[in-house]
């Protein structure tokens, strides 16, 4: 897709969770992908038990996918400290896994992070207390630092693009969780990650994570974020599970 090319829709699914006997399963699921958007955005969870061979089924899957795909990774996939590794292997020239990082296909600009907890509004951790507690607490600011500086070079490019769309795994506000027993939202997400999607003026947000949370919400400026959790999705209706954005 050449620079500049104008990037129309936009399809988002998040927490797919393959496993190593999934081979052949998402092969017609990329094909029709492929056929209805311009760009793929997977919000985390790319595998199940964070496992190698899970990605590498994930990658030899992605092979019937003809569009870019733009994801981010998910606590699953760190769970065995496999992490690197895996973004190693599903990472091709066409798929981009963003962590901190941005990226422009089109007009349209990319930029990610897995996230982080640390609850919602008034109910946000402080850094106060234990050493492990505000661990917790950084764990979450540095993430939404990462956010910002990854939107603003979005900004400082010689060519900045006005369409700018942030991926991460966690959601950044309380809305989209709604539907989870609610003493596990801290765990859910954070509120210091819509701070840079209002600083930013980014069009619109994706995540995941929430498998029972809510598909749509805005932050306090406006700016849309989807919860596009395929078990969301699946709830929702969509039969072939993935969010559809109009750009």
């Amino acid at each position: 897709m050449g620079e500049g090319a104008t990037i129309r829709r936009i399809a988002a699914v998040g927490d797919i969770h393959v496993k190593e006997t999934d081979k052949g399963k998402w092969v017609d699921y990329f094909k029709e992908v492929s056929r209805e958007a311009d760009v793929l955005v997977i919000c985390g969870d790319l595998t199940d038990t964070g496992d190698e061979a899970e990605a590498q089924v994930l990658s030899e899957e992605l092979r019937s996918c003809t569009i870019p795909v733009v994801a981010v990774l998910g606590n699953h996939d760190f769970e065995k400290g496999r992490h690197k590794l895996i973004r190693q292997i599903v990472q091709k020239e066409n798929i981009h896994i963003l962590d901190g990082e941005a990226i422009k296909i089109g007009d349209v600009g990319f930029a990610g992070v897995k996230g982080f907890g640390g609850g919602f509004d008034n109910h946000m951790l402080s850094m106060f207390g234990e050493g492990a507690m505000k661990a917790f607490v950084q764990e979450a600011v540095d993430e939404a630092l990462r956010l910002d500086r990854a939107l603003a070079r979005l900004d400082a490019d010689h060519q900045p693009v006005t369409k700018k769309i942030a991926i991460m795994h966690y959601s950044p506000l309380k809305e989209t969780v709604i539907g989870e027993p609610e003493p596990i939202f801290p765990f859910l997400g954070c509120s210091r990650l819509a701070e840079p999607l209002n600083r930013r003026d980014v069009l619109a947000a994706f995540h995941g994570h929430a498998h029972v949370g809510t598909l749509e919400g805005k932050t306090s400026n406006g700016v849309r974020v989807f919860n596009v959790a395929k078990p969301i999705l699946l709830k929702a209706g969509f039969k072939c599970p993935y969010y559809v954005l109009e750009l």
